[in-house]
């Protein structure tokens, strides 16, 4: 039953996402990624929301918890996990932790950016 519900959420993540980022192009152009930008903020509002609920008394099925999260938040957007997963090791008293794994996240994200365009047009 979990697979069919991380199918069923992921479909609806998907909509949300291009639908959201067709709209916040219109009203705010594409000179600024505020597309992406307003998506994960929202998917980390929306992963951070919807963990508490679920960890203290919203009562789903595990099946449908993991549908919703890695499913539908995961494919509307990965930075809202990146974010979750940060918080839990700040909550757990893991600040150094935390902070190399932000660190490292973003410069090994863009780094990956990078080499993977200059690979791009040699393949």
């Amino acid at each position: 039953m979990t697979f069919f519900w991380i199918a069923c959420f992921a479909v609806m993540g998907a909509w949300l996402r291009y639908g959201q980022n067709l709209a916040v192009q219109r009203l705010l152009g594409r000179a600024f990624p505020w597309a992406t930008l307003s998506i994960n903020v929202a998917g980390s509002f929306l992963i951070g929301l919807l963990s508490s609920l679920f960890d203290h008394g919203t009562h789903v099925s595990t099946a449908m918890r993991t549908g919703i999260i890695v499913g539908g938040i995961g494919t509307y957007t990965t930075f809202s996990t990146f974010s979750l997963e940060a918080l839990l090791l700040i909550e757990d008293g893991q600040d150094i932790r935390a902070l190399t794994y932000l660190a490292a996240s973003l410069a090994l994200g863009l780094a990956a950016v990078f080499l993977g365009a200059l690979v791009a047009p040699h393949l």
